[in-house]
Order: C-alpha cells, then structure tokens, then sequence
C-alpha cells in the first residue's frame, strides 16, 4: 500500500503555554472537495514533536464540537448520491448535518466533552512518541464541518482518525470498534483507492486497544458509509471507543489513549513493509 506523500509547513511556537511548536492549518478552497464543505471558519492546529521526530502527521479528530452544526447540510457523497446505510443521518439521504451534536453519556456527560478530553491525552502521547499531531478540534468549538476536517487532514496528514462513542440503546458497555466500509461504497471515488488502508488502520487500532485490555464489541467491524470515510484520501478511521454506557473516568481514556496509540504504531510499522 502506497501512504500519500506530505510535507510540513512551517511551524511557530504557541503561545498560550503549551510546550510543543504549533501552527494554525487553514481549510484551502483550492483543495479536492473543498468546495462541498459549509463551515469552515476555524482552523486545525498543527503540533510538532519534541524529540526524535518521526516525520509522520496523524490527524486526530475530536468527534463532534461544532457549534451550530447541526443546523446547516451538505452532501453526503461526492458524487451527490444517498446514503447507503442507516447513521445519524438516514438511509437514502442526499444531504446531511455538516457536524452532529453527538450523544449523551448516561450521567449526562456530552459526548463532543469526552471525545475533545482523549483526543488530547492522546495528542501528548503521540508526540512523545515522535509524531507530529494535526488536531482538528483543539477546543470546545470549532467552525470547520466534518468536510473541512477531512480535507485538512487529506493535504496535510499521514492517517486521519476521528474519535467517538457510539449513541445506540444498549444499557450496557458494548465495547469498541471501527467503522467498515461497506460494499456500495467500494466502487464509488475516491473510497475505491482508499477502502483497504481504512480498515488496515481500523484492525490496527483495534488490535493496539485490545493488547491494553480494551473491551471489543464482538460485531467489529460496523459497516457504516459515513461522510467522512466518503471524502477522504488517505487512510482514515473511525473508532467508536465504547457507547453511552462505557466508562469515560481520567484512568479509562489513558487507558484508551495507550491502545491508540499501540494501534497506530503498529500500522506505521506493518505498513512500512508493504
């Protein structure tokens, strides 16, 4: 498998007190499928790591976290077709919300809070580990739509994975897992030329959060045909870390953070020899 090319701009030091150079990232309206994003204000922040660099960007999304949101649409699809499966947003769907509110935790919890907490425990571990980070939500709202992320993360990163907890009616913690391609999209671009490195990195990061004792829900993978794996270009995942009733305390998202980062380790590694 082929993991596209990138180079890295320049960067500058942060100054609200973080300790790892950073640079604010920009959706360009030159950019492929630009132009089917509605939110795009706000920017993706990219980290540099301090040591022993490894000179590979992942771009880690902070499922939901979009102000308003919820109240704006655009395509579900490229090509402008429905949607083949059942999500936030209907099967047979044409348009969809640009960013989801996302869901509620059992003890009232907002999900957008939990994904945002991990995305930047995570964010720390990558870069100790030698990777530069392109976080895409770095705060408690930002105005790019679920386009706008994808599109950065497409010209600026290595791997792209947007972190979630999925909203379902179990009363019980099912578990993770990632989302799988499904069928009907397989043959539709750009996912055609993307499908097999999505679900490499998923079973990666699975994999990495099953070696820290992470609970896996027996059905992973889900087929789901989302907005985000429809427009991206690079290898992407979408990882649903548990449901409404999972355990979101400090000591469970390093815990989770640990496997992430054990999958995405794994995947560099594995597909470095391909």
């Amino acid at each position: 498998m082929t993991v596209k090319k990138y180079v890295v701009p320049p960067l500058n030091i942060h100054t609200e007190g973080c300790r790892f150079a950073s640079s604010p990232i920009f959706l360009n309206s030159s950019w492929l499928y630009a132009n089917f994003s509605r939110i795009h204000s706000g920017c993706a922040v990219l980290f540099q790591a301090p040591i022993e660099r490894k000179n590979k960007i992942v771009a880690v999304n902070a499922g939901h976290g979009t102000v308003g949101g919820d109240k704006i649409f655009t395509y579900c699809n490229p090509d402008k077709t429905p949607k083949i499966t059942d999500t936030s947003t209907p099967k047979g769907s044409v348009i969809t919300m640009c960013v989801a509110p996302g869901m509620t935790f059992k003890d009232g919890t907002p999900e957008k809070v939990v994904t945002l907490k991990i995305a930047k425990i995570l964010k720390n571990l990558l870069l100790l580990a030698g990777y530069d980070v392109l976080m895409l939500r770095e705060a408690e709202d930002v105005q790019l739509d679920n386009i706008a992320r994808t599109v950065i993360a497409n010209n600026t990163a290595a791997i792209h994975i947007a972190l979630h907890w999925d909203g379902d009616y179990f009363d019980y913690d099912k578990g993770a897992f990632y989302v799988a391609v499904p069928e009907g999209l397989k043959g539709r671009e750009p996912v055609k030329n993307f499908w097999k490195s999505h679900e490499i990195l998923g079973e990666s990061l699975i994999k990495g959060l099953d070696g820290v004792g992470v609970k896996i829900f027996p059905s992973n993978p889900v087929q789901f045909d989302l907005t985000q794996i429809s427009f991206s270009t690079i290898p992407f995942s979408n990882i649903e870390l548990g449901n409404q009733c999972s355990d979101h305390s400090d000591k469970k998202l390093n815990i989770l953070a640990e496997g992430l980062l054990q999958g995405i380790e794994d995947y560099f590694e594995n597909t470095s020899l391909v």
